[in-house]
């Protein structure tokens, strides 16, 4: 059965609703960045503390890192995620997410066909991408030193 291109726009139109951008970014930027600030104020809470810069922004990392995973399985990510758009995607804790949500869809297969084999399915060619780009920049810094 062939639906003609109008008829099929029209119902496109009908189930999808028009997204409001300036609310979108509004909600954006605010998650996003209360993600940032939480982050901000644990490195500042470390370093009270006597923790050295390095450390303590290696621990925010692990923090946020850990925090998006635990989110991401317990299905509480996906839902911040579903109102805060690209805000949830600060880099680390989009990485998380992408790398903890393969993984947990494909664990019904088992542990190493299914969810070890699928954690990187996302994030693999970013990391894939970035080791091959350090060898060459690498050697291209060492060769035209």
């Amino acid at each position: 059965m062939q639906i003609p291109a109008e008829e099929y726009k029209k119902m496109c139109d009908a189930a999808s609703k028009p997204t409001d951008g300036v609310r979108c970014a509004v909600k954006a930027f605010l998650i996003g960045g209360t993600i940032c600030a939480f982050a901000q104020a644990m490195c500042d809470a470390l370093l009270a503390f006597g923790t050295e810069q390095e450390t303590a922004d290696f621990i925010v990392m692990l923090v946020l890192i850990a925090l998006t995973a635990v989110l991401t399985a317990a299905g509480v990510f996906d839902r911040i995620a579903k109102h805060a758009g690209a805000g949830t995607f600060v880099p680390v804790t989009g990485f998380a997410n992408a790398v903890v949500s393969p993984a947990m869809e494909f664990s019904s297969e088992g542990r190493v066909l299914g969810t070890a084999s699928q954690m990187f399915r996302i994030a693999g060619p970013v990391l894939v991408y970035g080791s091959a780009a350090a060898v060459a920049y690498g050697f291209f810094y060492w060769l035209f030193r």
